[in-house]
């Protein structure tokens, strides 16, 4: 059976830990290690029921990802990019393939500088149009000095080969283990975004345990390619890793004119 096929048997696209969360986390209430995945009883339909401090998983009212087809348009300030090279610093930790991100680069939203912490990918994306998930999906994870978090999505199709991402998918980690620094690579993550930079804005939440809530998301309205044999290759290493859309309720989506 193709992990297509298995997405849409587990219902996919039907329906605050930080995302440096791994697939296994202790419980401040129990003292004892909670392990959590994408399907099965540990799978994102349970998540709010493994521990106390996943509630929010499955009470949260502004929980991520969300379909993002009802976008209202709107004159919308620019989001400020400085993002500079960083040396690549990998990590496969159990649920994604994650790089953390040297200190110095940021974005300005609101006023607000949030610094960028660390990217990431999911396949296939966890954000929809139309109820449609594309390939992959990106994260770019910042956080400013007040703990408030803001994730930047790049939604990611099957098309020409992606040659910026080639050296971070040449690096992979085969195994969840600690990070790795390959100092002989820079990556610069201005260079994972669309050229153009039309996006929506919505008020979410992680997409991990604990769900946590509040979180600014922006998503790029346009997606960026990358071949099916680098499709395939995050494919064979992570499997699926990709939480199904959640209600929108009460919450409005802006789309950038």
């Amino acid at each position: 059976m193709d992990r297509r096929t298995l997405l849409k048997l587990i219902g996919f696209g039907a329906l605050q830990t930080t995302a440096l969360s791994f697939p296994s986390s202790v419980s401040a209430a129990t003292g004892k290690e909670v392990r959590w995945g994408y399907i099965g009883e540990s799978g994102s339909e349970n998540w709010g029921n493994l521990s106390p401090e996943f509630q929010l998983c499955k009470t949260g009212i502004q929980q991520s990802p969300i379909n993002l087809q009802e976008g209202i348009a709107s004159v919308l300030s620019p989001i400020e990019i400085d993002y500079k090279e960083s040396p690549l610093r990998i990590v496969n930790n159990g649920h994604t393939i994650q790089v953390n991100y040297e200190p110095g680069s940021s974005i300005k939203l609101d006023g607000q500088t949030f610094n960028l912490v660390q990217f990431h990918f999911h396949d296939p994306s966890e954000h929809t149009i139309e109820q449609k998930p594309f390939d992959m999906e990106l994260h770019l994870v910042h956080r400013n000095e007040a703990g408030a978090l803001a994730v930047m999505g790049v939604l990611l199709k099957q098309g020409e080969h992606n040659a910026t991402l080639q050296p971070i998918w040449d690096a992979f980690p085969t195994r969840n283990e600690p990070e790795q620094v390959v100092k002989t690579v820079k990556v610069n993550a201005e260079k994972l975004l669309p050229p153009e930079r039309k996006f929506y804005r919505y008020f979410g939440s992680l997409t991990t345990p604990p769900c946590s809530q509040g979180v600014n998301w922006i998503v790029m309205q346009q997606p960026i390619e990358l071949s099916q044999d680098q499709i395939q290759r995050f494919a064979d290493l992570v499997s699926i890793d990709a939480r199904p859309v959640q209600p929108l309720n009460n919450r409005f989506v802006l789309r950038s004119m």
